[in-house]
């Protein structure tokens, strides 16, 4: 979710749990809205806290890439540019829609 948005959900959480007054009964009350809104924000930020690498457990997150290809195929040596040789052959079409020899 990252940082920013959680801090952001829980400002309008906030706003709307503990600023707005309700003039009137509706069917969505905003301070419940509110407070649903600021307990998500903060779930959020916790949970981006401790999946961040540098601050929560960085061993969740692979730093390091472990090649072994290299001892078990060892490099070919080529001298100047690499080429592709492509080679293409002709297999006679033999059925009902081919066409006739020539």
């Amino acid at each position: 979710m990252g940082i920013a948005v959680s801090l952001l959900i829980s400002a309008v959480g906030l706003i709307l749990a503990l600023a707005v007054h309700p003039s009137h009964a509706t069917s969505v009350d905003p301070n419940t809205v509110g407070w649903i809104l600021f307990v998500v924000g903060l779930v959020g930020l916790v949970l981006d806290l401790l999946l961040w690498s540098s601050y929560g457990p960085g061993y969740l997150r692979r730093t390091a890439v472990v090649d072994n290809r290299a001892a078990a195929y060892p490099a070919r040596r080529t001298r100047g540019v690499r080429r592709t040789i492509v080679e293409e052959e002709e297999v006679p079409v033999s059925g009902p829609g081919a066409p006739p020899p020539p």
